[in-house]
């Protein structure tokens, strides 16, 4: 069903043992995006633009990574393979048989649940019409992929992978419209979830975001080509012009002759994933015309004239706490200090070889700064507890290294729901503000104190002066509240729980 001209994976392809090692244990203690999408039209070589915006794009997905072009001579060409797009899309042997000036990629986290990955779930996918070849990369989820593919499956489409995103290919190739745009458009409205898609045809390059705009895509102008990206930072390392956010709902097609605004979806209120202000997004990206590492600087703001502390030292825990370690300083007046060191060159390929080894777990990535730590209260910032097993190894390392009193910080809500919109989260029993209050997970860390930041102070912090609106949030906050904007069709079929109504 669907397949390019000439697609270089399988049979290049290293022992996938030897490519994917577990991830860490310090890895598998946070929330993940799943990934990143990121396309371009009009340029020369198209490819290695793709392969230089996923570099960009790599803390949203490091399990893999692939790449479609096309060129009026030589068709359409892909390249799908595991492990980090440094490793893979730099070999000048491999970006040769990619050529072309129109291209689109992907890169892509790790399945939960210890599902072993597999070459042909890796996208972007490609599909061959009445009307010529698309390919499409998706960031997001699909909520009713489980209904929609045992329908596909019934009238006898044949799936070639798990992902979800495959069903946009299937409806696509029985909708009945005439050019591909129109049939993409036909098959979104059978979706639900949350969904930022980058796809391609011969001659055009298109991005569609859901009616919510709960996942991001952005805009951008690189001399006289486009592109569209996940995230503001990818524009940058290709020295392209930031233009705008696409808008919830809407799908550009974009062709040699400019940008087309369609806007297929009824009209609904947005609700942006406001974890993409907390964690996911890099902090040198724009998102609603605000620098996320602003908004993490004003959310520690915020945390800091919430709960406050008599301490030392404020230390961020590595790195994403450290604007808000940044912030909370700030407004507090007590010093910020690097207790926390990162080791940067510890990354998923490390080898460890022995079972000692590995059972120094998060010291192998951080070390404690002995000399600032010793005799001080120490308070600690990190930007959430998902199942608190890292939050309480850093602890056991501040107090090994001397520290008086060990307080935690923290730049989000108690995470007490599942995510099933495209971010990688454990059950729900396994995380630890739904079987815990605020005091028994201070108890559970054993630390001198724990406060979250309120609902409505990160609402505060990433701009709304008001607070959250309880009857219309202005986010996607279903981690933090149980609130979920788009319903779950999959999972309540498997027996999961909506949040009664209060």
């Amino acid at each position: 069903m669907y397949g390019s001209n000439r697609d270089h994976t399988d049979s290049e392809l290293p022992a996938l043992s030897k490519q994917m090692p577990p991830a860490h244990p310090f890895d598998d203690d946070k929330l993940h995006e799943e990934c990143g999408i990121f396309g371009v039209i009009g340029v020369t070589d198209a490819a290695n633009f793709v392969a230089l915006g996923l570099h960009a794009l790599q803390h949203r997905g490091q399990e893999a990574g692939g790449i479609v072009c096309h060129h009026p001579e030589h068709g359409f060409n892909s390249a799908r393979r595991f492990g980090y797009v440094r490793d893979n899309f730099t070999k000048q042997s491999l970006m040769e048989t990619l050529p072309g000036a129109l291209s689109i990629g992907h890169v892509r986290y790790s399945t939960a649940g210890g599902k072993t990955p597999v070459i042909r779930d890796v996208q972007p996918f490609f599909g061959e019409f009445s009307m010529g070849g698309a390919a499409i990369a998706h960031n997001g989820n699909i909520t009713n992929a489980d209904a929609l593919r045992r329908e596909l499956i019934e009238r006898g489409s044949i799936f070639q992978s798990n992902s979800d995103s495959e069903c946009i290919i299937h409806l696509m190739a029985r909708s009945l419209q005439r050019t591909i745009p129109e049939r993409m458009e036909d098959a979104l409205r059978r979706v639900e979830g949350a969904f930022s898609i980058v796809a391609m045809t011969r001659t055009k390059l298109i991005g569609v975001r859901d009616p919510l705009g709960v996942r991001p895509l952005v805009l951008g102008q690189v001399g006289d080509g486009w592109v569209l990206s996940s995230e503001t930072c990818a524009l940058d390392i290709i020295g392209a012009k930031y233009v705008r956010e696409i808008a919830p709902g809407e799908m550009v097609v974009i062709t040699s002759k400019g940008v087309e605004s369609h806007y297929p979806f009824r009209p609904q209120a947005s609700r942006f994933c406001i974890f993409e202000h907390v964690y996911f997004s890099r902090p040198d990206s724009i998102i609603g015309n605000r620098s996320v590492y602003e908004t993490r600087r004003q959310i520690g703001i915020e945390l800091a004239r919430e709960a406050p502390v008599d301490a030392d030292l404020v230390c961020p825990v590595p790195d994403s706490g450290t604007p808000a370690a940044i912030g909370f300083s700030h407004e507090s007046g007590i010093p910020y200090a690097m207790g926390i060191i990162r080791n940067q060159y510890m990354g998923r390929t490390f080898i460890e070889p022995t079972e000692q080894i590995r059972n120094m777990g998060v010291r192998l990535k951080l070390n404690v700064n002995r000399a600032l730590i010793e005799g001080k209260r120490v308070i600690l910032v990190d930007d959430s507890v998902v199942r608190g097993t890292t939050s309480r190894k850093i602890k056991e390392m501040i107090l090994d290294a001397g520290a008086a009193e060990v307080h935690f910080r923290i730049a989000s809500p108690p995470t007490a729901w599942p995510c099933f919109y495209g971010v990688d989260t454990p059950n729900r029993e396994k995380l630890l503000a739904a079987t815990m209050s605020e005091e028994e997970m201070r108890e559970h860390l054993a630390v001198d104190s724990l406060k979250f930041i309120s609902l409505d102070g990160l609402y505060r912090a990433v701009g709304e002066a008001k607070g959250r609106d309880t009857k219309c949030p202005q986010y996607c906050d279903a981690c933090f509240s149980g609130e979920y904007p788009v319903t779950p069709s999959d999972m309540i079929e498997k027996g999961f729980e909506l949040k009664a109504a209060e």
